[in-house]
């Protein structure tokens, strides 16, 4: 007997957690905003249940760079390979109103310089991150941590320059 009571109370309380949950109609894809070394995204979430939200944001960025030489001399056409960043919010289940809570994340910057100057002529040179360009971006839901209930895959083309990102520039892909 208390075998059954347990499995319906951990069925009752797992059904409690999302269902469907989905960008807000209206903000079928998410705005984005490039920061110079950052990319912020933000949008509504609806179709929540009870419990924290974790919103992450993976994007990916072509490098503008700058190579010095120990007496500050640059070097020019230096061509840094892509790199990622990340951020993350965490939403606390008392701003979930409704099954529904805005959300806004931001990628933490890269390390700038980069240790060891990989694309730069020697390592006795520094590498220092300047702008990035960013071309994609994948927005990772989860109710609760740990448990993914939404991906959104984003292509930012052309590349992002400083400033809000046009939505034309824009085109989003729920994966499943």
């Amino acid at each position: 007997m208390r075998l059954w009571l347990m499995t319906l109370v951990l069925m009752g309380t797992s059904v409690a957690f999302a269902a469907n949950v989905h960008l807000k109609p209206g903000h079928r894809d998410p705005t984005f905003s490039d920061g110079g070394l950052m990319l912020s995204v933000a949008g509504t979430l609806a179709g929540l249940g009870n419990g924290d939200v974790v919103v992450q944001m993976d994007a990916l960025a072509d490098v503008t760079a700058t190579c010095a030489n120990r007496g500050g001399n640059q070097a020019p056409g230096q061509n840094p390979a892509p790199i990622s960043v990340t951020g993350v919010q965490v939403i606390p289940a008392s701003e979930v109103k409704n099954g529904t809570t805005p959300f806004s994340v931001v990628t933490l910057p890269p390390d700038t310089p980069i240790p060891g100057a990989p694309d730069c002529p020697n390592g006795n040179w520094s590498e220092a991150i300047t702008d990035l360009a960013f071309t994609a971006a994948t927005v990772t839901i989860e109710q609760p941590a740990g448990v993914v209930v939404l991906t959104v895959a984003c292509a930012l083309a052309p590349p992002t320059t400083d400033g809000p990102v046009s939505p034309l520039a824009v085109v989003c892909e729920v994966q499943p």
